[in-house]
């Protein structure tokens, strides 16, 4: 295992440590272990990219580093009343409806791409900071209401419709493939 994969297994080491800090009520300290996981993504691509240490491994174990990561901190934000329960419920169906389509595509044996899209890349960088920007208001206390309450209003929508326009196009893209398949 070279140094991006063990960086990467780290992140995936921090998931349950900032659902821990987070059900335990600190979140600010969750929101510290959020900004290095994020901080670790770009580090191990960057060595893997620079140093030519791409491997197989690290393909499947990034994204899913990066999924995980996303996926219990909104779950964990709304069920602790941090994130509105149907948002958290978008997102996850988003995520589960692509991964379902992936393994149905593989066991129809259809060419489904798996390249993240434009819009899934603005999506997941909404994502992320939407619960950097929840976690955050914990760590500096000293931000105001106000503008805490006008953020995260602005963030929840963007995430909404990024959320929403990833997971439709990605739908229409798996229809287009599996009718190009059955014209075959």
């Amino acid at each position: 295992m070279n140094l991006p994969n063990l960086i990467t297994f780290g992140r995936l080491l921090a998931v349950p440590l900032t659902v821990w800090l987070i059900l335990e009520g600190h979140l600010g300290a969750a929101f510290w272990v959020f900004v290095a996981a994020g901080i670790s993504d770009a580090i191990d691509g960057w060595i893997a990219k620079t140093f030519h240490q791409i491997t197989e491994l690290g393909r499947y174990l990034d994204p899913i580093a990066d999924k995980a990561l996303l996926v219990a901190v909104y779950v964990t934000l709304g069920a602790t009343g941090q994130l509105p329960t149907w948002l958290v419920i978008l997102v996850v169906s988003r995520d589960a409806a692509i991964l379902g389509g992936v393994v149905l595509g593989r066991f129809l044996e259809l060419p489904v791409r798996v390249a993240p899209l434009w819009i899934s890349k603005v999506n997941t960088g909404a994502q992320i900071a939407l619960a950097a920007v929840v976690l955050e208001q914990f760590a500096f206390a000293n931000v105001a209401d106000w503008f805490e309450g006008r953020v995260l209003t602005i963030f929840i929508a963007v995430v909404t419709t990024t959320t929403l326009a990833s997971g439709l196009t990605y739908l229409y893209r798996f229809a287009q493939e599996a009718r190009t398949v059955g014209t075959r």
